[in-house]
């Protein structure tokens, strides 16, 4: 038998139970047969407000907000082999134009037979998911020798991090939460050497017997925020569901680890410090940082389907109510999410709409399967209503300046443009109307038509700026526009200049 599920240990409990009470009463919720092996996920929450946090936020009452443009696949996105049992857990990048998804499966020949987890990617999140096949695998010892599932995985500074539970053996009750490192996302190198970097905390003994595991990970203002299923914690809830939340400046946990508590974050000595804060009640979710609702989004399952719960970036209130994504699960979902786990900004509609896509399975005969797509968007806010918010969510965008000019937004400043096409060329897209938080924002440099390229073997396409720093940008489509005369310099000239910042093209 394979890694079981919280859900699963629950129905496993209520068979006992049953055949109590009624000894003739044959129990029909147990766990799927023995072959193939059930993966280890979990099921259905309500949401809990606050649970454990301090109060004096009750007078802020939440947002509403609206939600239009539900969409949903024609069918199944991705499947890991035409033999995988089950295909469930995923987590999604959107990198280069294209969505990568890694998910739990088990794959024949594959490791050791357990859980593996299986890689893919498609141009949209309505897939089809070409599977490359299995990229991670139990280890054969230690304590994921059998069983790497639910994994979540973000990129910084160049690296790929994957987050994963990891497992023993079959029917184990000691699961815990391992990372590893890759330069692609596909070849994997164990870290923490080897060791697993969140253990369950041991706090209360539960019917459920599951432990810790189901990662989910983000990345912001330099912290790397963890948030991860506990059934021993003291802050679960009488079945063990419940979300906890470590961050560190560390990926491996192992310095400056900060754990949310009801006074918010604070030091802790260890990752198996005591848990009493869970901040939503779920097993399997799922979240993201979203810039322009100012908001964490956690992604759970519920009666009405993928509910999104919203946090502050504190943990201390709920800015908005929560929201819904309809339609058929079986387990919990993935987010589609940028490199470091946010949410993606409308080029449309920078400072006034948010898009929430997810991708969850929807069957199980015998284990979770047919990951399908579920889509909505949300409206109603303003996402640039102040300068520290505006001048993130419009990054690489250009908006009209007062003098006729066009402002592109880069590194949260500005950089006056004189001509727009060549703006057009250099940013995500030219807005109609200024934002007038962004006027409170400095002009660091102005690119004026006839500025020269600068250009060198080897170095990136780069503009001379008034500022007199090398501002690099992606082609030559610019400097033609701006009319700028290219001059090609000696390497060592062209690292002498001081560095500007990229401004896309």
């Amino acid at each position: 038998m394979g890694l079981r599920r919280p859900r699963e240990l629950l129905a496993a409990l209520l068979c006992v139970l049953v055949l109590t009470v009624l000894i003739f009463t044959a129990c029909t919720t147990s766990a799927p047969p023995p072959e193939p092996p059930p993966p280890a996920m979990t099921g259905p929450a309500a949401v809990a407000p606050n649970r454990g946090a301090k109060g004096g936020t009750a007078d802020l009452v939440p947002g509403i907000l609206g939600t239009d443009r539900p969409r949903q696949s024609g069918g199944v996105v991705a499947a890991g082999g035409p033999r995988a049992p089950y295909n469930y857990g995923p987590t999604l990048l959107q990198e280069n134009g294209r969505v990568r998804m890694w998910w739990c499966s088990q794959l024949i020949g594959a490791g050791p037979p357990g859980d593996d987890i299986v890689h893919g990617d498609a141009a949209t999140p309505a897939g089809p998911f070409q599977a490359v096949g299995a990229v991670f695998s139990g280890s054969g010892g230690g304590f994921d020798a059998m069983h790497t599932c639910d994994p979540s995985v973000i990129k910084v500074s160049g690296t790929y991090y994957l987050y994963y539970t990891g497992a023993p053996s079959d029917h184990t009750h000691d699961n815990s939460i391992g990372v590893a490192a890759s330069d692609d996302g596909v070849r994997w190198r164990r870290l923490a050497g080897g060791g697993p970097i969140v253990r369950a905390s041991g706090e209360v003994r539960r019917a459920n017997t599951y432990g810790v595991g189901q990662p989910a990970v983000f990345h912001l203002d330099g912290w790397f925020h963890l948030m991860f299923t506990d059934t021993t914690a003291a802050g679960a809830g009488p079945n063990g569901a419940g979300q906890f939340v470590l961050r560190a400046k560390d990926p491996l946990f192992a310095e400056q680890v900060q754990a949310l508590t009801r006074d918010g974050f604070v030091p802790v000595g260890s990752t198996q410090a005591t848990r009493t804060r869970s901040i939503v009640d779920a097993f399997s979710a799922d979240w993201m940082w979203v810039p322009a609702l100012n908001a964490v989004a956690i992604a759970h399952e519920t009666a009405e389907g993928t509910t999104l719960t919203f946090w502050d970036r504190a943990f201390a209130r709920h800015p908005y109510r929560p929201v819904h994504v309809p339609g058929p699960w079986q387990e919990g979902p993935g987010l589609v999410r940028t490199a470091e786990g946010h949410a993606m900004i409308s080029a449309e509609d920078p400072c006034g709409r948010a898009s929430f896509d997810v991708v969850r399975a929807t069957r199980e005969p015998r284990a979770p399967t047919d990951l399908q797509h579920f889509g909505m968007d949300v409206r109603g806010f303003d996402g640039c209503a102040d300068t520290t918010r505006a001048r993130k969510v419009l990054e690489g965008f250009a908006l009209p300046a007062p003098d006729r000019t066009i402002d592109v937004v880069i590194g949260g400043n500005r950089v006056r443009v004189e001509r727009k096409s060549v703006a057009e060329r250099l940013a995500v897209r030219l807005l109609p109307t200024s934002v007038p938080a962004l006027l409170r924002l400095p002009v660091l440099a102005r690119l004026r038509p006839g500025a020269p390229a600068i250009r060198a073997p080897g170095r990136p396409f780069a503009f001379l700026l008034d500022d007199g720093r090398l501002w690099r940008v992606g082609s030559e489509s610019a400097a033609i526009a701006n009319e700028s005369p290219i001059v090609d310099v000696p390497v060592a000239r062209w690292d002498s200049y001081r560095a500007g910042s990229t401004l896309g093209g």
